[in-house]
C-alpha cells in the first residue's frame, strides 16, 4: 500500500482531483502540488468559484441546459432560431456544437440515451418534455445529434417513433469522414457511414 505523502487535506484534494475526466492520480499530484503553491492566486479563488457554482448551478427547465438562471441564457437569447431545436444526449454535446458555432438554434438536452442493459429508459430522458415542446407549437425541424453508437441509433428512432404525426422536419447530423480523416485509418462502419451519406459536389 502506497504511503501518503501529505497531510490529509492534500491527499483529499489530490483524490477529488484525478475523479476529473482526464486526470489521472499522477496528473492530479501535479495539479494539487500547482494549486497548493500558488494558493492565494489559484487554489482560494478556485474553491470561492467552485462554491459559487455548486450554490448557483441550476438546469435549465425548458431544454435541460446547465446554467446560473433558469431559463438558461440559451433559451432567453432573442437572437435564436426558436423553429429549429438540436436534440443532443448532454450539455457536453450542447456545449461542443455551441464552440462549433455551427447553428444558431435551440436545443433540448436528453440527459442520456436509451440503454435496456443500464436500465435506462425513455422515463429516465427528457423525451416526453421534447414531444411536449414540440406539441407547443412554433418547431419546424428536429435536428438530431446523438452520438453514432448502438444506444445513440436505438434513441433516435424511439424519439422519431414518438414525434410521428407532427408536422415536423425530422433531420440528423451526417456521419462519415470526419474533416483531415484519412481513409486508411477509418474503421469499415464510419467509411460505409460516410458512403450512404455521400452528397453531390
Amino acid at each position: 500500500m502506497a504511503k501518503s505523502i501529505a497531510g490529509p487535506e492534500i491527499e483529499r484534494l489530490i483524490q477529488l482531483l484525478a475523479k476529473l475526466p482526464g486526470l489521472g492520480p499522477r496528473s492530479a499530484r501535479r495539479a494539487a502540488l500547482h494549486l497548493v503553491k500558488r494558493r492565494e492566486q489559484l487554489l482560494r479563488p478556485l474553491g470561492a468559484a467552485m462554491a459559487e457554482a455548486a450554490a448557483e448551478v441550476k438546469v435549465c427547465s425548458h431544454c435541460g441546459n446547465i446554467d446560473t438562471r433558469d431559463p438558461c441564457t440559451i433559451c432567453t437569447d432573442a437572437g435564436r432560431d426558436r423553429s429549429t431545436v438540436i436534440v443532443v444526449e448532454d450539455v457536453s454535446d450542447l456545449w461542443a456544437l455551441e464552440r462549433a458555432k455551427a447553428l444558431n438554434a435551440s436545443y433540448h438536452v436528453l440527459g442520456g440515451v436509451l440503454s435496456p442493459l443500464e436500465g435506462i429508459g425513455p422515463e429516465d430522458l427528457t423525451i416526453r418534455r421534447l414531444v411536449e415542446r414540440v406539441a407547443e407549437g412554433g418547431i419546424s425541424e428536429i435536428i438530431i445529434a446523438v452520438n453514432a453508437t448502438v444506444e445513440g441509433q436505438t434513441t433516435a428512432h424511439y424519439i422519431i417513433d414518438q414525434l410521428d404525426g407532427f408536422d415536423l422536419k425530422i433531420t440528423r447530423l451526417a456521419h462519415g469522414v470526419p474533416v483531415g480523416g484519412e481513409l486508411d485509418y477509418l474503421d469499415e462502419g464510419t467509411l460505409s457511414a460516410a458512403m450512404r451519406s455521400r452528397t453531390k459536389i
